[in-house]
């Protein structure tokens, strides 16, 4: 750390994104990407004439993209905002809506939410989850803050209802209520249609996960043309150009082929529902989970020596070591072959232990 660093940045804990080690080929199931490649239209919009458009600017408006988004989800293109993957939604929400007021959002959820607290200097409410895990709704009713939820949560994959959902959002009408729906797709039920309802909601989703455009970084946003006139003021206040060519593109072509992604949620959630069972054969309990990935603790090994021994053997998956849930970890969902390679490796590690 340099010495001009000013004091306020200096003492932030930043952010630690998963691995993405290049020392050889892993079974990557640590960072919830998709397993499957972009649909056949995007991979074919990046032809050469387009890639030699990348000497001019983008469009700085993202017409097509917004009004392809909301045609898709049947609103406006005033209620939509895009940026660079919902990160930098995530980012300018808390930096617009919470400085005043601060922060209300659970202990165990995106690591984001509270490196973003740091960083703008924001009052946080950091709300225990229950013992087993979930939200409890009642505790984020009139609480005069932004409230930020992730629905389902990362890293449990548990939902919150609809119908609680909707009893914050009406009870915090002074403040914004941002829900965060990176993994909706996958089983959950989303809140986009109560955005014409309600002027204090932001939902936030993303192209990475379900959409298998992680690496173009892609993130949107739906809320009342007021919020998303904020959320301009601030894009045009940092990064115009927040959206290559080349992303903006494949956003309107990916959402031209929805089917094809839809069908792979499908899978997905299939292959979810396999790996539970074969990893409660094996000495595993499960969280409940309604995103790509799931959260799983073994009755007699850590979840840390998990994490390594995995690891050591090819497969790559996601541990935490806050006290709570140091012997989770979060395990993202991929092809049934992936996951067969998961439960194979375990029970031979499983089995070594037991020796």
């Amino acid at each position: 750390m340099s010495r001009f660093l000013s004091g306020l940045y200096a003492s932030l804990k930043e952010y630690v994104p998963g691995e993405q080690p290049q020392d050889k080929k892993y079974v990557k199931l640590n960072t919830n990407e998709s397993p499957f490649p972009p649909s056949p239209g995007v991979v074919a919009a990046v032809t050469d004439e387009e890639v030699r458009k990348l000497c001019l600017y983008s469009d700085p408006e993202s017409k097509l993209l917004k009004a392809k988004l909301a045609e898709n989800y049947l609103l406006e293109s005033e209620n939509v905002f895009v940026a660079n993957g919902s990160d930098d939604i995530l980012n300018f929400a808390f930096m617009a809506f919470a400085r005043e007021n601060g922060a209300a959002f659970p202990d165990i959820s995106y690591g984001f939410y509270p490196v973003f607290a740091d960083l703008y200097n924001i009052d946080a409410k950091i709300i225990p989850l229950e013992e087993d895990f979930s939200i409890d709704y009642k505790k984020y009713l009139s609480c005069g803050k932004m409230v930020v939820i992730a629905n389902p949560n990362a890293p449990t994959g548990k939902v919150l209802p609809k119908n609680e959902i909707e009893e914050i959002i009406r009870t915090n009408s002074d403040n914004v209520v941002l829900i965060d729906e990176a993994y909706v797709d996958f089983g959950a039920e989303s809140c986009v249609d109560l955005v014409e309802k309600y002027d204090n909601l932001l939902v936030v989703q993303t192209f990475s996960k379900s959409r298998s455009m992680a690496g173009a970084r892609l993130g949107f946003a739906f809320a009342s043309k007021e919020i998303i006139k904020d959320l301009e003021k601030i894009k045009y206040s940092t990064n115009p150009y927040n959206l290559n060519r080349l992303t903006q593109l494949m956003g309107v072509k990916a959402l031209e082929e929805q089917e094809y992604y839809d069908n792979n949620c499908k899978v997905i959630a299939a292959n979810r529902e396999f790996t539970v069972a074969e990893l409660e054969k094996i000495g595993f309990s499960v969280i409940p989970s309604k995103a790509n990935f799931i959260f799983a603790k073994h009755e007699k090994l850590s979840g840390e020596k998990i994490y390594q021994k995995l690891k050591d053997n090819g497969v790559l998956i996601r541990h935490f070591t806050s006290e709570r849930i140091k012997d989770h970890n979060r395990i993202t969902i991929g092809t049934k072959e992936q996951m067969q390679v998961l439960i194979n490796k375990l029970i031979e590690i499983i089995g070594e232990e037991e020796k």
